[in-house]
């Protein structure tokens, strides 16, 4: 039996006095820490119920609450069973008939075996049914009584010690063939009892036969000890359960540990070793007054018993009610007109039916240690989690812990869990693992909170801070891309494709809604906030969402390009959609997001503009936008038939050769300016390169065109080209195109030969305002024949990189810009428009 009164004797027969005092320091620094995490997490708030699993899921979240609720369920159904075992050993201990004889005197009339000892454990369960069924008030009333039992019974024992004279105790020990008498002795307080009681001396347990060890002693021992959560599980029966689980439990505390350790002297100052290795019912023999020794014994066990059983069911009743596990647990919800969930208690009886066939006591001590061990640490690492997350809404009345305490409970719990037992620690933390998965994936999402996003937070927030801009190194230099989107419907697979092209950059998703806010009543983006998140989980795509109110589209832009981001994550690139005449498709309806699971395309976002509506937006605003980025020193993708992109046809299909990435890094509307080492053909090259480096985009190869005339040493060009790759660490198959015939037309139509002034002009392009005017310069003609180059080069790829010159710095030339624009990139399927404007490679380790 397990009550305080017999397994300190128990305790201190195997352990001595120095390790059974050790044994409760040690247990009662993990019960002490726990209860104080206990204390501040009851105190922060209204208490349902389900005690520590009520605490731990409003915590941590649905999978750890969960997970850590079904093995405080296990734990306290296996601790009832326990408990219902020790009481059924008690009793035939006391009226068992002995082993080798067929019948019984006087009071050992119980016949002994395992299936007599299984029904006596069921008639004990079904008692402790019958209480918990009626309510907890009646259980309420039944464990104060117990109460004032068990205080008469210790009371009465304390006085033993000092009343009792010296006497023998005869113990008759079974074994497989009969039965040996063996003498203990009370000796009265003895210096010489206490003497051979301070060391420890363990010894072959005489209920099991196994031979005892520091670990297999504690952990019986720790179970008398569990009840320090009894409270809480009543959290949604108490009237006042922030105020009264504080008090009682440090109360309890306090109260049992004073009563273990006063034992464990009284005991090995009086009882030899025999005695109480033989005995472990050794009290009735010593007492003034046995039967109230028994009765005292039996009331506790059976109340620690009754506790565990209505502790696992108010747990169930929460698990079901909290709808974790879905239809499996949907019965426990039911309860009786006054609220008692009758259901969950049957379940729970049934549960704790079927542990009490394994028949041994100390079967499943180590098991039930492991899992309210388990149990306990995670409960301290709620209250460590919530204490490090530092949220304002934190904060408990009761003040009297820190996150050292947690940790140190934290830390105390997983090392006696492995030195109790390593295997039974291991399968209990695979188990919870197990559970974790399974809630995570399969349990629905819930309103309560998830302390990971306060901890995320507290932790991002420190890091931005340490994220110093200054120190930037173009070694470690990322894409950070500001997509806009007008309407997602008609953008899915450009946002998809930025996706890809990011390399764990930033990435955010940016829409200007056309309103002014002083006409309205309410902020309108608040509404579609929702949208547009569940928008990025349903493309799985790895952004962030910043939506703006302005008066017109370039407006907007230029503030989400200045205030999207924090600290050292800013966007650095800007992404547009091509501003042409083609109606819009919606690509949303037939993403492989939605077609795959039958999925409706997510509400909020309007149908996409007719072909014959006008644009939010003109050619000018547009150019202008992209001029604004250039000053602000952002680079510029514009990206033209991305919608026609199936990436998973390009890249998957199994023909040869592989999909291509076709990238063109000269500037084919200055034929006079052919250079490929400028920033901007870097960088042209750096984007094709990463996206080349993508998990999608493995399998594509790299094709690089070197426009060449003739008379140029070609091959020269080549090699040196090659080497620059080569220092990039760039693959890539470079592939020379005679223009000759391209460039003759730009200079019969240009003002004057190479080294005029165009080129004197060309010099300036990698400034920051001057801006090139040789738009002027080149006429439809030529772009058209360039655009025809680039259609005639290779087998369609998957998608075309083209160098984007600079705009106009004369505002009026930029409708003509955006035509020779539309001109260039006309049928060329996916292509995707770069200007870069920061150094993006290196060459250095």
């Amino acid at each position: 039996p397990l009550s305080p009164l017999s397994s300190t004797g128990f305790v201190v027969g195997h352990a001595g006095l120095y390790q059974a005092l050790a044994m409760f320091a040690v247990a009662y620094f993990i019960i002490g820490m726990t209860v104080l995490s206990v204390c501040a997490i009851a105190t922060n708030g209204a208490l349902d119920a389900g005690g520590a699993y009520y605490m731990i899921s409003r915590a941590l979240g649905p999978e750890f609450g969960g997970s850590i609720g079904i093995m405080f369920f296990l734990a306290n159904v296996c601790g009832s069973a326990l408990y219902v075992l020790g009481l059924v050993e008690a009793v035939v201990d006391s009226f068992g008939i002995p082993p080798g004889q067929k019948a019984g005197t006087g009071v050992h009339v119980l016949p002994q075996s395992y299936w007599y000892e299984l029904l006596y454990g069921t008639v004990l369960l079904a008692l402790c049914l019958l209480v918990c069924l009626v309510g907890a008030s009646i259980y309420a009333k039944a464990t104060f009584l117990i109460f004032l039992i068990v205080a008469g019974v210790l009371g009465t024992v304390l006085v033993s010690f000092f009343a009792t004279r010296p006497i023998r105790v005869p113990i008759r020990l079974p074994y497989l063939n009969g039965s040996e008498i063996e003498n203990g002795s009370f000796t009265g307080f003895s210096l010489d009892t206490l003497q051979k009681n301070l060391g420890g001396d363990y010894a072959v347990d005489y209920t099991t036969g196994q031979k005892m060890s520091f670990s297999s002693v504690f952990a019986v021992m720790f179970n008398g000890c569990t009840g320090i959560m009894a409270g809480s599980n009543m959290s949604g029966d108490l009237k006042r359960p922030s105020y009264s689980i504080p008090r009682g439990t440090i109360s309890a505390v306090l109260f049992t540990y004073l009563v273990y350790n006063l034992l464990a002297f009284l005991m090995c100052a009086t009882c030899n070793r025999v005695l109480l290795q033989k005995d472990y019912g050794f009290l009735h023999d010593i007492s003034i007054f046995p039967p109230l020794v028994t009765v005292g014994i039996y009331a506790a066990t059976l109340s620690a018993a009754m506790s565990n059983l209505i502790g696992a069911s108010r747990i169930l009743y929460a698990l079901a009610r909290d709808d974790l596990f879905g239809r499996v647990l949907a019965p426990a919800k039911k309860t009786s007109a006054s609220g008692n969930p009758v259901m969950a208690v049957i379940l729970s009886w049934l549960v704790v039916q079927l542990v009490l066939f394994s028949g041994k006591l100390n079967t499943i001590a180590g098991v039930v240690t492991t899992f309210f061990l388990l149990v306990y640490a995670t409960v301290n690492l709620a209250c460590l989690a919530l204490e490090w997350a530092s949220a304002p809404n934190f904060r408990p009345t009761f003040r009297y812990f820190t996150w050292h305490t947690c940790l140190l409970g934290i830390a105390g719990c997983c090392v006696m869990m492995f030195l109790i037992s390593p295997v039974s620690a291991s399968a209990s933390l695979g188990f919870l693992l197990l559970l974790l998965l399974a809630l995570h994936y399969l349990s629905p999402s819930s309103t309560w909170g998830y302390i990971s996003q306060a901890l995320i937070f507290h932790q991002v927030r420190k890091y931005l801070l340490m994220l110093d801009v200054r120190k930037d190194h173009v070694k470690f230099w990322r894409p950070q891309m500001l997509l806009m989107v007008q309407n997602p419907r008609g953008s899915a697979r450009l946002i998809d494709f930025v996706n890809d092209l990011k390399k764990s950059g930033l990435y955010i998703l940016g829409h200007v809604e056309l309103q002014d806010l002083d006409t309205l009543p309410s902020d309108p983006l608040q509404s579609q906030q929702d949208s547009w998140l569940s928008l990025v989980d349903k493309l799985n795509v790895k952004a962030f969402v910043s939506l703006t109110l302005a008066p017109s589209v370039r407006h907007g832009v230029r503030q989400l390009l200045f205030t999207s981001g924090l600290g050292g994550m800013r966007p650095n690139t800007l992404v547009l959609g091509f501003y042409d005449d083609e109606a819009p498709q919606d690509g949303l309806a037939r993403h492989p997001a939605f077609t795959s699971t039958r999925e409706e395309v997510p509400l909020g976002f309007p149908p996409l503009r007719a072909p014959t509506s006008p644009k939010l937006l003109s050619a000018r605003e547009y150019v202008g936008i992209v001029a604004d980025a250039l000053k602000m020193l952002r680079n510029v993708l514009l990206a033209r038939q991305l919608e026609s992109l199936d990436k998973a046809w390009e890249l998957r299909r199994a023909a040869s050769p592989p999909p291509t990435i076709h990238v063109w890094p000269v500037n084919l509307l200055r034929p006079d300016s052919a250079r490929y080492a400028d920033t901007c053909s870097l960088f042209l090259l750096q984007m094709a390169c990463v996206l080349n480096m993508a998990r999608a985009w493995r399998r594509a190869r790299l094709r690089l065109f070197l426009c060449v005339e003739a008379g140029t040493m070609p091959h020269a060009q080549e090699e040196k080209l090659r080497q620059l790759l080569k220092d990039l660490r760039i693959q890539a198959q470079i592939q020379l195109v005679p223009w000759d015939a391209i460039t003759r037309l730009h200079w019969q139509t240009c003002r004057g030969p190479p080294g005029g002034p165009a080129e004197e002009e060309e010099e300036e392009e990698e400034g920051v305002v001057n801006f090139p005017t040789n738009t002027t310069q080149v006429s439809d003609e030529y772009v058209c024949a360039a655009n025809k180059l680039v259609l005639e080069q290779s087998p369609g790829p998957a998608v075309r990189f083209l160098y984007l010159p600079r705009p106009p710095a004369d505002t009026s030339l930029y409708p003509l810009y955006l035509h020779q624009l539309e001109l260039l990139t006309r049928g060329l399927g996916p292509t995707v428009l770069v200007h870069g404007v920061s150094a993006v490679t290196s060459t250095q380790l």
